[in-house]
């Protein structure tokens, strides 16, 4: 099975070519891409760079040219549900873009005609991760996850996406990534490890915890490698 792997960062998907050790790599649309052998798949692994755009193009061109047959997005985000806690595993029941705004012509936020406002992760997928944390003795909670070009560091525009979405977390690449997985018929997942409180402070903790939290993000979806 073809799966890729896609983070924002170097930081995201540096872990993993670290386990990985053999692998080629291939330029292509300004990024590199990365294939690799592991238990039995051949992996397509990218970080995008940051945003909802890079992300999109990362994503289309890992299913539409490498040929993915799964998408497992891995990185941090910052956390929006005080039960969460930096270091937390959250994943994506759905997902929205709260900064699409149309709301001038009397459409709610993060809605465009032809689109949902949420995009649903794959079921088979997210059970497969509630293995593998079980497995592991990771907490992993379940929740929605907002994205949008920008890192929130304000507390009224995070209570404002709270508050509008119900959102757990939010972060920049997420929604992009499964609105190209929902159109391409491609399997998505979607984990974030907590980096920050996507407060006041979110620029502070966000550089101490990204290289933590990235790491085991990846040691996470090697493991749903295993038993997809």
């Amino acid at each position: 099975m073809k799966i890729a792997i896609l983070g924002a960062m170097e930081e995201e998907i540096t872990p993993l070519l670290e386990i990985l050790k053999d692998y080629n790599s291939i330029k292509y649309a300004n990024n590199i891409y990365y294939t690799a052998n592991y238990k039995n798949h051949e992996l397509i692994l990218a970080y995008s760079k940051i945003g909802k755009v890079n992300s999109t193009l990362s994503a289309s061109i890992m299913i539409e040219k490498f040929k993915a047959q799964a998408l497992l997005f891995t990185g941090v985000a910052g956390a929006f549900n005080p039960e969460l806690e930096i270091g937390d595993l959250l994943y994506a029941t759905k997902l929205v873009q709260y900064d699409l705004d149309i709301t001038a012509f009397g459409h709610p936020l993060g809605f465009v005609p032809g689109n949902e406002i949420f995009i649903k992760t794959n079921e088979k997928l997210n059970n497969i991760a509630l293995e593998v944390a079980k497995e592991l003795n990771i907490k992993l909670k379940a929740g929605i996850i907002a994205t949008g070009d920008e890192f929130i560091c304000d507390e009224a525009k995070k209570a404002k996406i709270k508050k509008i979405f119900n959102a757990d977390a939010c972060e920049m690449e997420g929604a992009s990534v499964a609105l190209v997985c929902d159109a391409l018929n491609t399997p998505c997942f979607i984990l974030r490890a907590m980096s920050d409180k996507a407060g006041e402070k979110a620029e502070f903790d966000f550089d101490e915890f990204v290289v933590n939290s990235a790491k085991i993000s990846a040691n996470f979806v090697l493991k749903m490698c295993e038993k997809l």
